[in-house]
């Protein structure tokens, strides 16, 4: 794979890991990255959304389905990308919710969103130092959300939690490999028009958005796309251990 870009902006002859790759923000991850010139390695439990993703991408993108949760899934991601030989962008963008009172919730409700959200995290970033660490400017991106930063209203409470948990796990890897060239940043989206926030269509929470947030406006979700790629990019070289909050002025207030 050739060496660094000259654009600042583009990944050309770099390799992307995406998880949680089939839909939303993951899908949509995985299309910017393809897009700046990134070799893609998406990844999901829907086998055929990704077949819809690698479609849509054409060449320079390969999607392996799969369980983030299942260690030997991991394993199975970490060896395709030893035999791709680098690893420049991980994005762990997998995740998952939980709803309603935490005295209503079963201890395997709640262990099952931090399984996927929290301890897949930690172990992709484990079984990928080695490659990570052996790229000339790699970058992190852990996707964790405003409610890492503030509280839902809603009741969510394992989301909550591993949210908060994720934001601190990339401060604290940051430090670990700030000096041995590796970035880890986390990106904290607000409400974006996905399947996990029912495209924005409920009128009330397209209501509550505009009148919380300083725009006063619903997201497009292309409105992901910079930030993203900032971080992906070395036009973030001297950026790391940090929160990039895209929520339209949510947390502000």
């Amino acid at each position: 794979m050739a060496d660094a870009p000259t654009d600042p902006w583009r990944l050309d002859g770099r390799v992307a890991l995406v998880t949680g790759a089939s839909a939303g923000l993951g899908d949509r991850f995985a299309r910017v990255l393809h897009g700046a010139g990134a070799f893609v390695v998406a990844t999901a439990r829907r086998a055929d959304r990704l077949e819809e993703l690698a479609a849509g991408c054409g060449e320079r993108i390969e999607t392996i389905a799969g369980d983030i949760t299942d260690a030997r899934h991991r394993q199975t991601l970490i060896e395709r990308l030893q035999a791709l030989g680098r690893l420049d962008v991980l994005v762990n963008n997998a995740g998952i919710c939980d709803g309603g009172p935490i005295e209503e919730q079963s201890l395997d409700d709640l262990l099952r969103v931090v399984d996927v959200n929290l301890v897949s995290v930690l172990d992709m970033c484990r079984l990928a130092a080695p490659l990570l660490l052996a790229a000339p400017a790699a970058s992190v991106i852990n996707v964790a959300s405003i409610y890492g930063m503030v509280s839902s209203a809603s009741p969510m409470a394992a989301y909550n939690a591993t949210k908060g948990a994720l934001i601190q796990l990339t401060r604290h890897l940051a430090a670990q490999w700030g000096e041995r060239g590796v970035r880890v940043n986390a990106l904290a989206p607000g409400y974006f028009p996905t399947e996990l926030t029912g495209f924005i269509t409920d009128p009330e929470l397209g209501r509550a958005i505009r009148e919380r947030t300083l725009l006063a406006r619903t997201p497009a979700v292309e409105e992901i796309d910079g930030p993203l790629l900032f971080l992906a990019t070395s036009a973030s070289s001297y950026v790391t251990g940090q929160v990039l909050v895209v929520d339209g002025g949510w947390t502000a207030i």
